[in-house]
């Protein structure tokens, strides 16, 4: 990553309906905030192909637009091999996604795959927990979890680069 360069964020999780869009869509509205829209590349993906297509799941949507954060734009896709070479970070929720990522990457490639709770250890723990199966104070968590990590996140791409 040089300074003229773009920075690719990729945020991952299993189906991309939940905690990937809640961090695409968190970290895009800090970009923007920072003005740094035509610097830093967000995307999102899925470990698993479930959702391919569809907006995020209505619950993550209602806790973002409770927080003034859009969402609704957003579709799930999976991630792809190429992936690897377009984003200069992917961000995992969980040991099953990064395991999965892993796997799929080239290893010359793998220092671009981390947790996006490497980011926030005052939060105290490594996976963001899947709120899919609970009730709605399981998505506030999550938003709570990834706000933290997305704003040391962008403090540290701005930090390496220089912005």
């Amino acid at each position: 990553m040089s300074q003229s360069q773009s920075v690719g964020v990729l945020f991952i999780c299993m189906g991309n309906i939940c905690r990937s869009p809640t961090a695409h869509a968190v970290f895009r509205k800090l970009v923007e905030q920072a003005g740094l829209v035509n610097k830093i590349r967000i995307d999102s993906a899925g470990t698993h192909a479930y959702h391919i297509g569809n907006p995020p799941d209505p619950r993550s949507m209602e806790t973002a637009a409770s927080r003034n954060i859009a969402m609704a734009d957003l579709r799930a896709r999976k991630v792809a091999f190429s992936d690897f070479y377009e984003f200069d970070y992917l961000l995992v929720m969980d040991d099953h996604n990064y395991q999965l990522v892993i796997e799929l990457g080239p290893r010359e490639e793998h220092h671009r795959v981390s947790y996006l709770l490497d980011f926030a250890p005052e939060v105290g723990r490594k996976d963001v927990p899947d709120p899919y199966y609970g009730g709605p104070q399981g998505f506030e968590q999550v938003f709570d979890m990834v706000e933290t990590a997305c704003a040391n996140l962008l403090s540290t791409i701005r930090q390496k680069q220089g912005w």
